[in-house]
């Protein structure tokens, strides 16, 4: 390996492992803070709000990754800069296209790595998280999962349980569905057999009901039952997808299209998470395309400001591509490439003379 290669390499990784571990300090004293505020009232071990903290510290430092990268593409300029390093390089004929693919290539190659190994292990982290957590919510009284075998429900009213069972949803209505409903003890007080059930609100209209207690059977058009859940509340099941690792995403896209539910937010999860590597390669770019134009200004903090002004403006423009595509306004291609293919060309504006000594 090239001197100037195994310097870059190393120089780049550096300030990376330095900018996670700041930003990681600082999202997991928030989560703590967080945690703290939520558990007030609530007598747990200080020790739990710790665990707490930290095991939902990954997935958010995933989320921040194109910020990471930002960052510390702008101090391996400074440091270059500071330390008249890149024009030691020039003087020996290295040009600045020559350290772009360097830093190009670290960053794609992050970005396959932390997509496939550490989104993966960050959900995981997540889903425990959510399941500590959900004992001191109302959430833990009642579940919603979807699986090979349909539609499950576990729900609780009053000083009565229920675990629903439903095969297919269409629009407003559960297919093909069983009903056990027990008392407190878990004892079976009656279950009920339908093929349709009108879900519009929380108050469900079991259509032509056949109901079977103990060895009685009886058959009416419609009854009534409440529960927790109604038509949106089934809709936002799986609203945090970045609790599930993409096996459990694709495995929940393919439940989902047996089972007639929208496929929408799994598909634009599993969109983002395949560009995220090509997103931050154009991220590192734009941080060191930016980073050139500005080299002169005196101020490091000043330069660090402007990157982070456009990086705010990038997210946000991700975002709204994002919503388009969530609410099927735009198709999810489009609102994935779309921004995508703006950060590719202000990259192409700004790399017009980069390859100068």
């Amino acid at each position: 390996m090239k001197v100037y290669i195994k310097f870059l390499t190393n120089l780049f990784l550096k300030n990376f492992i330095y900018v996670t571990l700041v930003m990681t300090s600082l999202v997991f004293i928030l989560n703590l803070l967080s945690e703290l505020d939520f558990f007030k009232e609530i007598n747990v071990d200080s020790h739990f709000t710790l665990f707490l903290s930290a095991l939902n510290t990954p997935s958010m430092i995933f989320e921040m990754f194109p910020f990471i990268f930002l960052i510390s593409t702008q101090l391996f300029f400074i440091k270059l800069f500071d330390n008249k390093e890149i024009d030691i390089f020039k003087y020996t004929g290295l040009k600045n296209s020559k350290i772009f693919m360097i830093i190009g290539i670290l960053s794609l190659l992050t970005g396959i790595f932390a997509t496939i190994v550490f989104y993966n292990f960050s959900s995981n982290l997540k889903s425990f998280y959510l399941e500590l957590k959900s004992q001191y919510t109302s959430d833990g009284k009642y579940l919603a999962v979807i699986t090979k075998n349909g539609l499950w429900i576990k729900d609780k009213i009053d000083n009565k349980i229920l675990i629903i069972n439903s095969s297919k949803i269409d629009q407003n209505y559960l297919i093909g569905n069983f009903i056990t409903e027990f008392d407190s003890n878990f004892k079976s007080i009656r279950n009920i057999k339908s093929d349709k059930i009108d879900i519009t609100s929380t108050n469900w209209i079991i259509l032509d009901a056949k109901i079977y207690k103990k060895n009685n059977y009886e058959k009416v058009d419609q009854i009534n039952i409440q529960t927790n859940f109604d038509y949106k509340r089934i809709q936002s099941l799986y609203s945090n997808l970045s609790a599930l690792s993409i096996f459990e995403l694709y495995e929940l896209r393919k439940n989902y299209i047996r089972l007639n539910y929208s496929i929408t937010e799994v598909n634009l999860q599993i969109l983002k998470l395949v560009s995220f590597p090509l997103y931050l390669l154009m991220m590192v770019i734009f941080s060191a395309s930016i980073m050139l134009r500005i080299k002169y200004l005196d101020s490091s903090t000043f330069k660090i400001s402007i990157g982070l002004f456009f990086s705010v403006i990038i997210y946000y423009i991700n975002n709204f591509f994002y919503v388009l595509g969530s609410t099927e306004r735009l198709s999810l291609l489009l609102c994935i490439l779309l921004p995508l293919s703006l950060l590719v060309l202000t990259n192409s504006f700004l790399l017009n003379k980069i390859n100068e000594k």
